[in-house]
């Protein structure tokens, strides 16, 4: 079946379904969306399974579950108070997304970019979704909603919530054997999988689609510009970001920022107890949604200063000061942060506390002081988490006022700039070659363009500068299916 034969079932299948695709430049400025899609949002859910939801993948939407319209970037701003650093550290709300994370976004590049080009048929084809969790939801939600069917690939050792979720939205799940930190197991059952099925399903993988930076080189990357130039004040600086590397989609939105801010610091973490930039090591950790043991291809090694290890057991403690009744009271009643701003503290899920713990070793590393914004996202909340606060105390008794106390001193204020590197040319390169083991001896890619992505200084930027090309193919694509019509 050629190409233009693959592309008039796609969109024969979104006319029946009366699907429209937003572009790029809706997702970065919803305002640009025609109003009378704003207007028929009235009356849809934020994780309602229809195909309308699309224009809901931004960081704009207004923070309620139902007919919510758009707004300014939903972020949270964490007071000195409780990072006992003078930065200020801001993280962008990925809670208010359909599915509660900004996943939706990663997974909508990879899909749409195959459905507009002809290369993935939805009347005969199924998405293929391996993840370590929130990726292979996002892409369940989308797959659905643009009338695909899909499969996700996770590990058996995440969370409940993950599970019960996809099963919900229809997706055929497969749970590889580990955790967090098992994902060559995850590329095995991908690779069985192929073997079996051949051209029936489409492999979109998170950590080698460009599709999943490029999204949020052009919506995160922009939702923090505009977020800094709100809040800035004559001498401040947009001086970091932290994120751990996870997949490695969301630092290409510092690809996007060093253009705006070249002097600032990128620094990337992962898990100590899996501590694969830091020592070129492996392990086991309980950070949900970073994993690792490997570097994804789309990880742009050369955009980074530094690597930070977060550990994993003041996270897991974080987990709870910000969510136990007795967490929530010490914070209220005895350091005196608002109720309202401790409520909100749920909406950091396990991975965004670490980026919040990172966030703060960045700003104390460079001595930062209360002219310095640091950036970071909190990628989902702690909806998907529940039955971990369960876990802990089934395992460890109630969380006490003094658990409160000593999580508050030790896991917050504690935190040092111990296990981080700042970044020479050759640990750079370090890093980069770690790609080598898994891409190429794994996964099929050459040595030319592993080389390519490290000494071709266009690399990247011809990567990013598909964006244009992308928005023009979305806009072709309805106007060949004809829905748009009905809303202009």
């Amino acid at each position: 079946m050629t190409k233009e034969q693959v592309l008039e079932n796609t969109i024969n299948r979104c006319r029946e379904r009366h699907i429209i695709l937003p572009t790029y430049k809706q997702m970065r400025n919803p305002e640009l969306i025609p109003q009378k899609i704003q207007d028929k949002l009235k009356n849809i859910g934020l994780w309602d399974l229809n195909s309308l939801n699309l224009f809901r993948i931004n960081w704009k939407n207004e923070p309620i579950d139902f007919g919510g319209g758009f707004q300014g970037v939903n972020y949270l701003e964490i007071p000195p108070e409780l990072t006992g650093v003078k930065a200020r550290i801001v993280l962008l709300i990925g809670k208010y997304f359909p599915t509660g994370a900004h996943k939706v976004g990663a997974t909508f590049g990879p899909l749409v970019e195959k459905l507009v080009t002809g290369k993935f048929d939805p009347t005969r084809q199924k998405a293929l979704w391996p993840s370590t969790g929130n990726y292979c939801r996002g892409g369940a939600y989308d797959s659905y909603l643009l009338g695909c069917e899909s499969i996700a690939v996770l590990p058996e050792g995440m969370s409940k919530e993950r599970f019960d979720w996809l099963h919900k939205v229809g997706a055929e799940v497969f749970a590889t054997p580990g955790t967090e930190s098992n994902v060559k197991e995850i590329y095995d059952k991908v690779k069985e999988l192929l073997a079996e099925r051949g051209d029936e399903i489409v492999n979109l993988n998170q950590f080698e689609e460009i599709g999943n930076p490029l999204w949020h080189y052009a919506v995160t990357g922009p939702a923090m510009e505009e977020v800094y130039n709100s809040l800035k004040k004559e001498n401040d600086k947009f001086t970091g970001v932290f994120l751990t590397q996870g997949s490695a989609g969301t630092l290409g939105s510092t690809d996007y920022l060093r253009e705006v801010y070249p002097n600032m610091k990128v620094c990337a973490g992962e898990a100590l107890q899996c501590p694969t930039l830091l020592e070129n090591g492996f392990g086991e950790h309980r950070i949900e949604g970073i994993g690792d043991k490997h570097v994804p291809w789309i990880h742009n090694i050369r955009n980074m200063d530094m690597v930070a290890g977060i550990d994993d057991n003041p996270n897991i403690r974080l987990m709870r000061l910000f969510n136990e009744p007795a967490g929530k009271e010490y914070l209220i009643n005895e350091l005196g942060i608002s109720p309202e701003l401790v409520e909100k503290l749920g909406l950091l899920g396990i991975s965004s506390i670490a980026n919040l713990m990172g966030s703060i070793k960045l700003a104390k590393y460079y001595e930062m002081d209360e002219n310095d914004f640091v950036f970071s996202v909190a990628t989902d909340s702690m909806e998907m988490y529940q039955s971990r606060l369960a876990e802990e105390n089934e395992l460890h008794g109630e969380f006490t006022n003094r658990d409160a106390a000593v999580s508050y001193e030790a896991d917050l204020l504690g935190l040092q700039i111990d296990h981080m590197i700042e970044m020479n040319y050759y640990e750079k390169k370090r890093m980069h070659n770690l790609k080598y083991f898994t891409w190429i001896e794994q996964q099929g890619k050459t040595v030319e363009e592993l080389n390519a992505q490290w000494y071709d200084e266009n690399y990247w930027k011809s990567r990013y500068a598909k964006l244009d090309e992308w928005d023009e193919e979305i806009m072709e694509f309805n106007e060949r299916t004809g829905v748009l019509k009905e809303y202009l």
